[in-house]
């Protein structure tokens, strides 16, 4: 693994700076979902089981250096106290001597939340100076934010080589996941990648080719390749500029041996809306006047087929326009078979970002798959084959 993990560190009497996540949705003073603080339940119990001192380091909002009173992380302490069934003290700063005072009070048991590491200039400028003043507070770094490791932040990057540092439970179980999808994968590996533009998608998809054996490509940017093969594609969203780029991925995917799978049949629609009118044509027989808005079923049948063949997935984006129905057939059924799939135990799933979480919700699939990662931005530039900061600082020898 080449990163420590809780059991490798002596943490009793040890004052912990744990970098976590809680950017939660918080209306009217309250917390309204806390599906991220729920998750560092595993993190926060066990270091208070080994005698540690947990002092929370994290971000909220976009506050770029300044105090901005409505992104203070104190009114998250009623949730974060609910979540991890322990007093949450909390102090307005992330340095210094209130800092300090606050950190050399805690007891046995209790935890500190520091203020928005972000109302700090130097935060997300990676200040060697301000790490320094955030380390002199603990005597342990833990990194359990990996939703926040693609950014070489102070808290993330330049006070985790200053400090014996691990990864915590969450940042363990998703770097444990992502390994098994593209590190070192159970072979046939196949990639889903959807969405609406190819433009967004160059880096990850640039990868992709050179990683895995199938490339299952949807959404709008499925429309983009098909122009590129000089099919008519109507009136769809299609970037018609990236017809070279696409050109250029297929070639790249044929000289390292991945087989591209686009829409053999499409769903079309000349208006986009709910139960619109739409019919289901071949790939290449689009409407002048319609759009492509999903694929067919005989596109979801050879998904199914090559799903069935594979023994690691990883998914991004949707098939189709999934918020509207009936669009959404696509990428339901193919998470549903993804979803049998793993249950059966002969695939191992991985998905992640923002649209592909609320498709695979939406489907009934997600608890069915290996491991969904909600890190957004650190999980598409894993994907994309870049170093993580964040995770790059934990395999420093201290």
């Amino acid at each position: 693994m080449g990163w420590n993990t809780l059991d490798d560190m002596d943490l009793q009497d040890k004052t912990v700076l744990t970098r976590v996540d809680i950017n939660v949705p918080v209306e009217g003073g309250k917390v309204t979902d806390d599906t991220r603080i729920q998750r560092l339940v595993p993190t926060i119990s066990d270091l208070l089981a080994k005698g540690a001192r947990p002092v929370l380091l994290a971000h909220f909002g976009r506050p770029k250096g300044k105090v901005v009173p409505e992104m203070s992380l104190q009114p998250l302490v009623p949730a974060l106290e609910a979540a991890f069934g322990a007093p949450v003290m909390f102090v307005a700063d992330c340095r210094g001597p209130a800092a300090e005072a606050a950190v050399a009070a805690l007891a046995p048991g209790q935890i500190l939340l520091l203020e928005n590491t972000r109302f700090q200039p130097g935060e997300e400028k990676n200040d060697a100076a301000l790490a320094a003043e955030m380390a002199k507070l603990g005597d342990v770094y833990c990194n359990d934010a990996f939703s926040a490791a693609h950014r070489a932040h102070a808290s993330t990057e330049a006070l985790a080589r200053l400090l014996p540092a691990c990864a915590g439970r969450l940042m363990e179980m998703e770097l444990k996941a992502l390994e098994a999808a593209l590190g070192a994968p159970q072979r046939p590996v196949t990639a889903v990648v959807g969405g609406a533009k190819v433009s967004t998608k160059l880096d990850l998809l640039g990868n992709l080719v050179t990683k895995v054996d199938t490339l299952v490509i949807g959404g709008g940017m499925a429309n983009t390749f098909l122009a590129a093969k000089g099919i008519d594609v109507g009136k769809s969203l299609c970037e018609h500029e990236m017809t070279d780029t696409a050109r250029e991925i297929m070639t790249q995917a044929q000289s390292a041996g991945c087989t591209i799978l686009l829409p053999s049949d499409v769903v079309v629609a000349r208006e986009f809306k709910a139960g619109a009118d739409n019919q289901t044509v071949a790939a290449d027989a689009c409407p002048a006047d319609a759009m492509i808005l999903d694929a067919g079923p005989a596109s979801v049948a050879a998904i199914a087929h090559v799903f069935e063949n594979s023994k690691t997935l990883i998914w991004n984006g949707p098939l189709g326009a999934f918020e509207i129905a009936p669009f959404d057939m696509a990428t339901n059924a193919a998470a549903k078979k993804a979803a049998d799939c793993t249950k059966a135990g002969t695939l191992v799933s991985v998905a992640g970002g923002g649209d592909t979480v609320a498709a695979l919700n939406q489907a009934g699939a997600a608890e069915a798959f290996s491991y969904i990662s909600t890190a957004g931005g650190a999980f598409l530039e894993w994907m994309e084959g870049k170093e993580l900061p964040g995770v790059a600082a934990l395999h420093q020898d201290q």
